[in-house]
């Protein structure tokens, strides 16, 4: 499922803040929840010491120094702290006064590593308890009649260590703590809706452009592609999507318009030979004539429609190269042979015309390509150099390996182009001849096919002016 922008954006917004307070809240938790514990561990410690301080061993009798059940902790019936004092065989020696006929849970720990862990009163309460295994000071008669027998001494130590037990109230501190996750969590959802708010607010200021650029493009319409897109105040990235389409904007408007001038220059283009072929054909039916007349006017005729079917050939072939639905069968090509080949057909013309032809291209000069469709390119370019250069002049041909391609190169003297001019000959239906006089015999197609054939091999074609009128046309292919 496709979800708007402004969706994925509040969207990850909201689950980085959720995960962010999240992780937050966890470790605000866990440091307060230590820390707290810590603390009243460390109060249940010093009592569980001061208890165990207090023990004396004497003739097998456990006494305290003090009237420890009189502590005041251990009388706090709100919030009670509880003792228990266990022989090694079990027998409770000991224990607080509100503890009643309740036992505690039995601990073992040391002095050095006590024991603590959560249990629940007989309430439900809960509460920590502190566990420690110790041995009572002994009496200092008790100590004075002890014998030397070492594996004695240490079984009747074990015989007379104690364990102490002591619990306390921990209601308020997991109440502490309960309050603590209470305001940790509504704090967290009170800023993550804080959060959603303020996230659809600056989401919204930061689409506003691409909702301004959105609005401008729908009111451009095929006959108003001149508009441009003039939205100001946009952030960085949105000022590079508004020039990408701005130049889109720019590419449709002249593609529309070649698209306009060359339905243009068809129509122009046919109506002169068809204007022609039926004036010729009128003129002719005016009156009777005789067998020679009417031969005459039937090669005028062919003349002109061959001219046609020439033109709309190329249509087709312009089409179809747009379309890419012509196939290429390559091979190696000998240049030279292949230049010779396509002259042929315009050496009559030049001879007529006192042109001559230097084809300098090296025998050894090949190049993989498709022999046909080459053809036709190279046809063209001759075709278009016999009937513009200057009569009396020349045509030369060359071609060189350069850069792992090859280069041909057709030149003719003669040229009248400017500059300007010779970058527009590669363009469909353009001519020179700007009143068109030779309409119906050249329609300015030659060259497009050119380049749009020599494209389509791989290569690429390019026109130049040379200094003395010289007007060339360069070829690049690959060269195997």
């Amino acid at each position: 499922m496709i979800c708007s922008l402004r969706t994925r954006l509040l969207t990850g917004i909201i689950t980085g803040m959720i995960l962010l307070l999240t992780i937050f809240s966890l470790l605000i938790y866990v440091m307060i929840r230590g820390a707290l514990v810590k603390q009243f561990d460390k109060s249940l410690a010093s009592v569980t010491q001061i208890l165990a301080a207090s023990v004396e061993l004497d003739v097998n009798e456990v006494e305290m120094e003090f009237e420890v059940q009189q502590m005041p902790e251990f009388l706090n019936e709100e919030h009670p702290t509880h003792f228990q004092l266990w022989r090694a065989d079990g027998a409770v020696i000991a224990r607080s006064p509100l503890l009643d006929s309740d036992n505690l849970l039995r601990i073992e720990g040391s002095l050095n590593e006590l024991v603590h862990t959560t249990s629940q009163d007989k309430n439900g309460r809960p509460q920590r308890i502190v566990g420690l295994t110790f041995m009572p000071r002994l009496a200092n008669s008790e100590r004075k009649d002890k014998g030397t027998d070492n594996q004695d001494s240490r079984q009747l130590m074990n015989q007379q260590a104690l364990t102490l037990a002591v619990a306390r109230d921990a209601g308020d501190l997991y109440g502490q703590l309960g309050f603590l996750r209470w305001l940790l969590l509504n704090a967290s959802t009170a800023v993550i809706a804080l959060s959603f708010i303020l996230a659809a607010v600056i989401v919204k200021k930061g689409l506003r452009p691409l909702n301004s650029i959105a609005a401008e493009i729908a009111t451009i319409k095929e006959d108003s592609l001149t508009t441009r897109i003039t939205t100001e105040d946009v952030p960085t990235e949105v000022v590079q999507i508004k020039n990408r389409l701005n130049e889109l904007l720019s590419r449709l408007e002249a593609s529309f318009n070649r698209e306009r001038q060359f339905n243009a220059d068809i129509a122009h283009e046919l109506r002169t030979p068809l204007s022609g072929l039926r004036s010729t054909i009128e003129v002719t039916l005016t009156r009777a004539r005789d067998n020679d007349e009417y031969k005459r006017v039937l090669f005028d005729c062919e003349a002109i429609v061959e001219n046609m079917q020439t033109m709309v050939g190329n249509l087709l072939m312009l089409a179809r190269l747009d379309a890419k639905q012509i196939s290429f069968q390559t091979e190696q090509i000998r240049l030279a042979e292949l230049v010779n080949s396509c002259w042929q057909q315009f050496s009559d013309k030049a001879i007529e015309r006192q042109i001559t032809f230097d084809n300098s291209i090296e025998a050894e000069i090949t190049c993989e390509s498709d022999r046909q469709n080459l053809s036709i390119i190279l046809s063209n370019i001759l075709a278009n150099a016999v009937e513009y250069a200057d009569k009396g002049g020349q045509i030369r041909t060359t071609a060189c390996n350069k850069d792992g391609s090859v280069e041909l190169a057709v030149s003719n003297t003669g040229c009248q182009l400017t500059a300007d001019q010779v970058a527009q000959v590669f363009d469909s239906f353009w001519r020179g001849d700007l009143s068109r006089s030779d309409t119906g015999t050249h329609c300015g197609l030659g060259l497009a096919l050119v380049e749009r054939l020599i494209r389509a091999l791989g290569g690429n074609a390019f026109a130049e002016l040379q200094s003395g009128g010289i007007f060339v046309i360069r070829l690049t292919f690959p060269e195997n």
